[in-house]
């Protein structure tokens, strides 16, 4: 696999659409059905240059939420970069939104 393949990210896999949210503002929410376990891609990026953490558009728009049916692990390091993504934590239903837990 080479380098930029492995790291590569689409904003906003197809599996998933931007749309209000009842949560909050807008949320990321499922165009099909999704499996436990289905890695949904990078969300924030460690860059020491901006001494910090980069969001991408699937991780700027996740709403909060105490019972979640998502969380971040992280999959890649190397340096000091390291890349999250988010993965379903049960079976996703077409049309329900995606939320993660802030504080766990």
């Amino acid at each position: 696999i080479l380098i930029r393949e492995k790291f590569y990210y689409n904003p906003l896999p197809e599996q998933l659409e931007l749309k209000k949210s009842d949560i909050d503002g807008h949320g990321i929410f499922a165009t099909m059905d999704l499996d436990k376990e289905f890695d949904l891609g990078a969300t924030h990026i460690k860059m020491p240059i901006y001494n910090g953490f980069v969001r991408t558009p699937l991780g700027g728009y996740l709403n909060h939420d105490e019972s979640p049916n998502c969380y971040l692990t992280q999959v890649y390091e190397w340096d000091d970069y390291k890349i999250f993504h988010l993965f379903t934590m049960r079976k996703i239903l077409k049309g329900e939104e995606l939320l993660l837990d802030y504080d766990g």
